[in-house]
């Protein structure tokens, strides 16, 4: 029978595991860089409540003992008491299982279509922002409208528990603040800072806005906005927009 032998009157199960985080730098080489997979483990890291370190690393002077602790990988990566881990998704399952209840948030959605509401408008607004040609632009900004709009439409559809079943009144619309109820999930670190880009560059790059129709989307963004678990593992909007100075192609003739 193994026993469990406290350290310094901890038992092992109650020790903090010691994390770093390292995320992509910005321009300057040192601040927030602009990686959505990077600020994706950040808000996770942050939800759950656990101590963390995070190391922000400059891609153009990566440190040698960075190269040594994790040879040909880019930002971001963990390390989890000493073991690096490199894959996000797999980094996001691991940190799921072993940062778990009681002592930590479970962030996995209650409801499955949570995970998958708005996963094709990252790729529809990379087509629409490389695009260099005048005549395809139109039908790549439909097709970006129509993802998002699929998104809004979830948004403001009520989710099973924020309907009363004994009430005579129909819920018309979901006034929940993430995707999948007023708490962040896994999903909302997975699509948040993709849907703050897509707002930041398309503006910038295209003069295309999100509709302001779209209420279910911006009572979203608003919400996000009010959080400091998205606020503060966010790039800044200039570092968002140098990121893409370079992708977004001009419409050319």
């Amino acid at each position: 029978m193994a026993l469990s032998v406290p350290v310094n009157g901890l038992k092992e199960s109650d020790k903090e595991p010691v994390i770093e985080l390292f995320v992509k730098a910005g321009s300057d080489g040192e601040s927030i860089g602009n990686c959505p997979f990077s600020q994706r483990l950040f808000m996770i890291l942050w939800l759950k409540g656990v101590v963390f370190s995070v190391t922000t690393v400059d891609l153009k002077r990566k440190p040698a003992d960075l190269q040594n602790l994790a040879p040909g990988t880019h930002p971001p990566f963990i390390t989890y008491n000493g073991e690096v881990r490199t894959d996000v998704n797999k980094i996001e399952e691991f940190l799921e299982d072993v940062l778990a209840p009681p002592k930590y948030l479970k962030l996995s959605p209650k409801h499955p279509e949570s995970n998958t509401a708005g996963m094709d408008i990252f790729a529809k607004f990379s087509a629409f922002i490389k695009n260099s040609r005048p005549e395809a632009n139109e039908a790549l900004e439909r097709g970006l409208l129509k993802t998002l709009q699929k998104l809004d439409e979830y948004l403001n559809s009520p989710l099973p528990d924020e309907i009363d079943e004994n009430s005579m009144e129909d819920v018309p619309v979901s006034t929940r603040k993430f995707l999948d109820g007023n708490e962040m999930t896994l999903a909302d670190c997975n699509l948040l800072p993709k849907l703050h880009i897509v707002k930041v560059v398309a503006k910038k790059y295209r003069n295309f806005e999100i509709p302001k129709e779209m209420t279910g989307i911006w009572r979203y963004l608003t919400n996000a906005y009010s959080r400091d678990e998205f606020t503060n593992t966010c790039p800044g909007d200039k570092e968002i927009e140098i990121a893409y100075s370079d992708v977004a192609k001009r419409l050319t003739k």
